[in-house]
């Protein structure tokens, strides 16, 4: 904890630091090192040595300037339209009421699974066409495929 300032440059003096300078009067001055002492007895001016608390008091050095009040930045909300979609159509849905957006949401949805079933009915179609032709050729490896003799199946079991 800082004891008292420098007599000269005004610097914070710790205890157990610092020098004690008594004139002949009987006043004493303290300082925080030889410098600030030379300087002192020299009878240099502080207010003209920049490195001095003083002299950055004196030109406005260091100071944090007072927190001006800062304007918060209001948000402004703002609508665009969405690609595939525009201001006009959005506005549009936003304004429909509940029970007619529920029912457009049922009827897109059936139209889905009908087309889901669709699909799936004719890749059933399709899946007994191509089974039917695989059903007549035998199951081969491709080493059977080029010619190669069958595989030995185990007796013992």
């Amino acid at each position: 904890m800082p004891r008292e300032s420098t007599f000269f440059s005004g610097f914070k003096i710790y205890p157990g630091h610092g020098k004690v300078y008594t004139r002949v009067d009987g006043r004493s001055f303290r300082f925080i090192n030889g410098k600030c002492e030379s300087y002192h007895l020299q009878r240099l001016k502080p207010s003209k040595l920049d490195w001095t608390v003083v002299f950055r008091r004196l030109h406005k050095k260091g100071v944090t300037e007072e927190a001006t009040k800062r304007r918060a930045r209001r948000t402004v909300k703002t609508q665009r339209d969405i690609v595939g979609a525009s201001l006009e159509v959005l506005k549009a849905k936003r304004a429909e009421k509940t029970e007619v957006r529920a029912a457009a949401r049922q009827q897109a949805i059936r139209v889905g699974k009908e087309k889901k079933t669709e699909e799936q009915k004719k890749k059933l179609e399709k899946a007994k066409a191509t089974g039917a032709s695989r059903a007549a050729k035998p199951k081969m490896s491709k080493q059977q495929a080029k010619g190669a003799a069958p595989k030995v199946q185990a007796k013992s079991r």
